[in-house]
């Protein structure tokens, strides 16, 4: 049995003005919450209890958790003070192994191998070529992590670390993160990487395990080639042209959306209750109750029940009341 510790106490700057409504874990691409996806993962696992680090928004990721059906435990995380801090708030519910899940991204993982792998702890990773742009892990010969290396100016890792984790030795783990809140800040925060060196250090064998495919939630550019990928990969539901209305595939419209007299796709996500008049829309969500009227818009995040009318644009994040471009 393990527990799993879920940290989503970020209030998901990267993502404004729509996250000011919705916390960053249930907003929605290709017409499911990103939490979804994540929990759909954990199918399989002995899992004895999820413990869900909140802090922005918290009432609305409890009532959304609450539909799992799961043991559930919330903890609110006052202070973001870094994921070393986030994970130390689960300490007191933690006698045993633990799954830590960070949910910026959708993953591509058998999680069971936790019950197959005897071992202090696995690290989840995927090897990318823009390295620099990542934590990586460097391994010794038999693909342990000896350290982790935070955006690298030379190639010394092209295993990028995902945020995804597995515990056996619990207790050397809370030693770590003790050990980590006792010194210096880094950049203003304290990093569970670096409790992972304290374990290391200290005699812990942490195996690399790769995932069959990564994809980021974080930011809008990555959260729409995430709704491309799951487009093309089942989750697009096809639309039948009517009412002066043109489709370029793959897109995802729902029922009871008031689509009139535009052209929509590729990789377009209509959400329930949207009305799309006069519009071109292409490479773009569009949440739920949301308006868009006379516009051409690409590679944008339109938040439920936010309207939009009259606008030609790129990388625009709207919510109620609020129109940006992305950061």
């Amino acid at each position: 049995m393990v527990k799993v510790i879920i940290p989503l106490a970020g209030k998901g700057t990267r993502l404004l003005p729509i996250t000011k409504h919705v916390p960053k874990p249930l907003l929605r691409v290709a017409g499911r919450p990103v939490l979804d996806y994540v929990m759909d993962r954990l199918e399989g696992l002995e899992i004895e209890e999820l413990i869900f680090i909140t802090g922005h928004l918290k009432e609305l990721v409890e009532t959304h958790v609450a539909s799992y059906g799961r043991p559930s435990r919330f903890v609110e995380q006052v202070v973001q003070d870094g994921t070393a801090g986030a994970i130390n708030l689960a300490r007191p519910y933690v006698e045993g192994p633990v799954l830590i899940l960070f949910v910026d991204t959708l993953f591509e993982a058998d999680l069971t191998l936790v019950h197959r792998l005897d071992t202090d702890g696995i690290i989840w990773v995927k090897e990318v070529e823009d390295y620099q742009r990542f934590g990586v892990v460097i391994t010794d010969d038999v693909g342990n992590m000896t350290r982790i290396v935070e955006k690298p100016s030379e190639p010394v890792s092209k295993l990028a670390n995902i945020g995804l984790y597995y515990i056996n030795d619990w207790e050397l783990l809370f030693e770590g993160i003790e050990h980590t809140l006792a010194m210096p800040k880094n950049q203003d925060e304290w990093y569970l990487t670096d409790a992972f060196q304290y374990m290391i250090d200290h005699g812990a064998k942490i195996r690399t395990a790769a995932v069959g495919g990564w994809y980021d939630c974080g930011r809008v550019e990555t959260l729409l080639e995430t709704n491309h990928h799951l487009l093309r990969e089942g989750r697009s539901v096809p639309y039948e042209a009517r009412d002066g209305v043109s489709v370029v595939d793959p897109v995802r419209v729902a029922e009871g959306v008031d689509l009139v007299g535009s052209t929509i796709g590729p990789n377009v996500t209509i959400e329930e209750g949207a009305v799309v008049h006069g519009s071109e829309l292409s490479h773009t969500i569009v949440g739920r109750g949301a308006q868009v009227l006379d516009s051409k818009i690409e590679y944008s995040m339109i938040g439920d029940a936010a309207e939009v009318e009259n606008v030609t644009g790129s990388r625009l994040i709207a919510a109620p009341g609020e129109l940006s471009e992305a950061p």
